[in-house]
């Protein structure tokens, strides 16, 4: 009796091991669930040991196919008039964010986006720009929110936080969740130049103190605050809009225009914009939204682990005059990026084929898909 007891005991383990193989090596990689060999039920002496943790992220994952996956990836401008160019991009790919620019403020009233989510399989990102001074979105519908360099004169942090919580809430109740702000460059710029009055200040030790003030404000409200433009935009040359632009060389940059970004998380839970700038003894001539060395730069030396995005891929010619839409969108999220956004809508199944490519044939690595997912993922809660 006892010989077939540890017969039948053996022959379960086996079994058990086996299917466990199985899960990780067929079923996982179609779930997006990174692989992860599967532990010995037992070890010497028969000690049991330690059980994987389970991903918490699993569930969401597993309703999604794996272009639904890499669609979670992706924030695209929509049509701001009414809801249809949302719905239709929700419906046919599931995108995980849409980024609502332009004066014309439909989307956001009258439950419209309502509809948006309610097509949606996870709950979907809502992003718009609402900066204040001459970027903001929601003006015409709540009133004007003052530049940043102008809140800096007349409020204190504390007053600031107020403002953005204020401006949070109005945000939140027209289903806005992501605000591309606050600005963190440093600049003394004249106000109308491309940074100018957006900066709170020249000096990065005040530019960090309200640009806290501000996202904290904004997380206040339920509504998540996305720091930009990494690694610093203020003293750079020229205008990302019109080509690429230059940086001071890095150390320059650590002196001065990162200080902001020392010690990220006492910011609570931020995003991370990346800038098309390049720096000249880090990017070699790339922008830094398709540079992994940037993205090292903000992960290792300034210890960031939350979600990064680029800046707009479709609209900016510091990128459009380089790469085509598809290619900067898989360059960008293979050099570490986890959400490609741009502005300019459309060409969404486009994207979505080469990213399919692209994993099939390396030049997307799956690793880095699943790192991204879980990050995304993170952000809106569900793990």
């Amino acid at each position: 009796m006892r010989r077939r007891s540890i017969a039948t005991t053996l022959a379960a383990l086996a079994l058990g091991a086996m299917l466990a193989a199985t899960f990780h090596q067929e079923v996982a990689p179609k779930l997006g669930i990174p692989d992860i060999a599967a532990p010995p039920a037992a070890g010497p002496g028969g000690t049991p040991q330690a059980a994987v943790p389970t991903d918490p992220c699993s569930p969401a994952i597993a309703g999604l196919t794996p272009r639904q996956q890499l669609a979670q990836l992706i924030q695209v401008g929509v049509k701001p008039e009414n809801a249809d160019d949302a719905l239709a991009v929700v419906n046919a790919e599931q995108v995980g964010g849409i980024f609502i620019g332009g004066d014309a403020p439909g989307l956001l009233t009258g439950g419209a986006l309502a509809l948006v989510r309610a097509a949606s399989k996870l709950p979907i990102t809502v992003s718009v720009d609402d900066e204040g001074g001459r970027v903001q979105r929601i003006d015409e519908l709540e009133g004007n929110l003052p530049s940043a360099r102008a809140l800096v004169a007349a409020n204190t942090p504390e007053q600031v936080r107020e403002l953005a919580k204020t401006r949070g809430a109005q945000l939140r109740a027209r289903g806005v969740t992501m605000d591309l702000a606050p600005v963190v460059d440093t600049s003394s710029q004249p106000d109308d130049t491309v940074i100018g009055d957006r900066s709170w200040s020249d000096d990065p030790v005040v530019a960090r103190k309200y640009a806290e003030a501000f996202a904290a404000g904004l997380r206040d409200s339920g509504v998540q605050a996305v720091l930009k433009h990494f690694p610093g935009h203020g003293g750079a040359s020229g205008d990302s809009h019109q080509g690429l632009v230059t940086t001071a060389p890095l150390a320059a940059l650590k002196a001065k225009d990162l200080i902001p970004y020392q010690d990220i998380k006492t910011y609570g839970k931020v995003a991370v914009m990346v800038g098309h700038l390049d720096v000249p003894d880090l990017t070699a001539g790339q922008p830094a939204t398709l540079s992994p060395a940037a993205y090292q730069l903000l992960r290792k030396d300034y210890a960031f682990d939350g979600l990064v995005m680029t800046d707009d891929l479709g609209a900016m010619k510091a990128v459009t005059n380089l790469v085509d839409l598809p290619e900067a969108v898989r360059t960008a999220l293979a050099a570490g990026a986890d959400v490609a956004l741009w502005s300019t809508g459309g060409r969404v199944g486009e994207v979505l084929d080469g990213l399919e490519k692209a994993v099939a044939d390396g030049g997307l690595p799956k690793d880095r898909v699943a790192e991204a997912l879980h990050r995304v993922l993170r952000s809106k809660g569900l793990c």
